[in-house]
This record gives structure tokens, sequence and C-alpha cells, in this order.
């Protein structure tokens, strides 16, 4: 299968690149054509490609002239829409990169072009691959633990300085909230088929890393339809210096007794003499690894892969209302109108 990869703008663009590298059944090609607006310093470009590995065609006409089976979009946020549709209207399905959008309207168009084209659209929400979550979706649909009463998520990571355009918030549609909530937000939908988020309220600052436009810290509380409170912990907050860039945490409080889903603690820890540092490794699932085989695997076979665009768009839309308590110090409802199509 011919996989082509849009941008390394965003971090996850090279685990992408390097596992698609070490598949026999893939053929992995990247471009990179805005590397060089980027500030001095950033990698990038046909440098960075064959750092690791890849090949590299120098614009996007060009890759998408190869006629690449699927396409997965790492641009930056504001820029996910223009690429997917151009991306979708050349018949390759499509990975995009979370938040699928920084607006409604564009997550809207995002899905919207895959589904007059043709083709798959997921987003990408690797932590949904965990074999914690799968377990824990199972005991609440069978009813093990009984009438869930609230959750509580943490999505705590480093300040992804290595590129600046994630504390942009034109670029990014946010800061700290707009990278972290969609994620546990993402777990929640997972976990309650069928229910919607009704209103949200959320506080936010920039106490952390104050020289940063977008906000680096942040609280979201959401109430759902069926009653559950989820209550969000998003930051930037760990050290420039930890030996990981961070982890999700979350916890299930229900009739039957509470859940804990904490998918980076398989590890080891420790301390290296000899680089003077804390050392973690890691040994459980590669959660990237799990959701390309997700995505390669529906492509292949003609599925819907899950998460998919739908997934996206809710997730998005409870960060959305995220800002607009944060600007008004109120609540705010969760917009709740599905778009007019068949194949998100």
């Amino acid at each position: 299968m011919k996989v082509g990869i849009i941008s390394f703008a965003h971090t996850h663009a090279l685990s992408y690149a390097a596992i698609l590298r070490d598949r026999s059944d893939v053929e992995c090609v990247v471009t990179d054509p805005d590397h060089a607006l980027r500030p001095a310093g950033e990698s990038g470009g046909r440098a960075l490609a064959e750092s690791i590995g890849v090949g590299y065609l120098d614009t996007v006409d060009e890759l998408l002239a190869w006629h690449p089976d699927a396409v997965i979009v790492c641009s930056e946020n504001a820029r996910h829409v223009d690429d997917v549709e151009r991306a979708a209207a050349a018949g390759a399905h499509i990975l995009c990169e979370k938040p699928l959008a920084t607006t409604r309207p564009d997550a809207v168009r995002i899905i919207d072009a895959c589904d007059r084209a043709g083709v798959s659209l997921m987003t990408a929400f690797p932590v949904r691959f965990t074999p914690q979550y799968a377990e824990l979706r199972h005991r609440l649909q069978s009813g093990a633990l009984g009438e869930v009463l609230s959750i509580s998520g943490a999505n705590n990571g480093r300040l992804p300085a290595e590129r600046a355009w994630f504390t942009d918030p034109v670029l990014a549609g946010g800061g700290a909230v707009a990278d972290h909530t969609v994620h546990v937000a993402d777990l929640v939908f997972g976990l309650f088929p069928g229910v919607d988020a009704v209103k949200v309220f959320a506080v936010a600052n920039r106490m952390l890393h104050a020289d940063r436009e977008a906000e680096t810290a942040g609280l979201v509380s959401i109430e759902y339809s069926n009653g559950v409170t989820a209550v969000i912990d998003c930051s930037w907050s760990v050290p420039d210096h930890y030996p990981t860039w961070g982890g999700l945490t979350m916890r299930v409080i229900a009739e039957g007794g509470n859940a804990e889903l904490a998918p980076f603690a398989e590890r080891v820890d420790g301390f290296s003499e000899t680089d003077r540092s804390p050392v973690w490794l890691s040994y459980g699932v590669d959660l990237d690894a799990a959701m390309l085989d997700e995505f390669l695997s529906a492509v292949a076979v003609g599925r819907r892969p899950v998460p998919d665009g739908l997934d996206g768009l809710r997730a998005l839309e409870v960060v959305l209302a995220a800002y607009e308590s944060i600007a008004t110090g109120h609540p705010a409802s969760v917009h709740q109108d599905s778009p007019d199509i068949s194949s998100v």
C-alpha cells in the first residue's frame, strides 16, 4: 500500500513515518513543503525525511501525483482542511491529526470532502487503542461497574517547544486546551455511544510558560446527556527535562466501584548515573502503531475506521465550547447539530 504523509509540522509525523518505513506492506513518502517558513532551528523537509530513511517529494501536488492509497495529514491544525480536501479529491483515504480542525465549519468541510470523494476519514486518537481502554469499555457495557457517576481525566505533557505553531492561537486553534482536551473527551464519547456532551465550563491561564501567546493550562468540566460529569486537567505542565513527553490518565467513579485508566503506566523507572538523569523505559503497546494498523486495515478492506470523522467533530465541539466558556466566564452549550453526511 502507498501511504503519503503531508507535513512534518506535527511532532507525531516522525513516529508515523518510522512505523510505516518498517512495514513490509507499505511504501511511505513524505512531503513537507512549508518547512522553510518555520522559525529558524526547526527541523523539516528533505533533510529530516532522509535522516529517518523515508522517501521525500517537494510538493503536495507531487505526492498526490504519486497516487497514494492513503494520506496522513500532519500539518498545522488550521491547515488540515485544505490538505484533506486536496488529498480526498485525489482519491486518497485520510487519517487526520487531532484536533480535526480549528473551527466547526472547517471540520464539516473535511467530513464533506471525504464523503463526496467516497474515501474514509479517521481522526488520530491513538489512546483509543490501549488494551486497558478496551477492558474498561467492556466492564462498563457489561454493567460490571454499575451506573457511572463521574469521570476525571488528565492529559499533561511537555510544552512542544520544538514546533512554535503549537502555541500560535491561529494555527493551533488555541493552546493546551485545544491540544489536550480532545483526547480525553474522545475516550469519554467512546465509553458512552450515542451520548452527547451538553454543556462545558472551563478556565485557563498562562502561569506556565508565560511567554507564550496561547494558554498553557486549563481545567474543563463537561456535562453529558446521561447525567455524567467529566473534568479534564489539560496542561503543558511536564518539565522540559522530564524523561518522557507526559501522560494521560482517567478515573471512572461508578456505583459498583472505581476504575483507573493509565495507558502509559507500563514502564520501568530508574536513574542513569551516566546521563545524570531519570530513565523511563516503556514496554506497553505502541499506540501509534496500533492506530495505524486500524487505519490501514480499514483502507484495505473498505470499511469505516474508528475513530472516524464524526468522532473528531464531537471532540472539537467540546473544545470550542470550552473556549466560549473561558471567554465569557459562564458555562457554554455544546453544538449538537450533526452534519448532513453519510460517511462520517
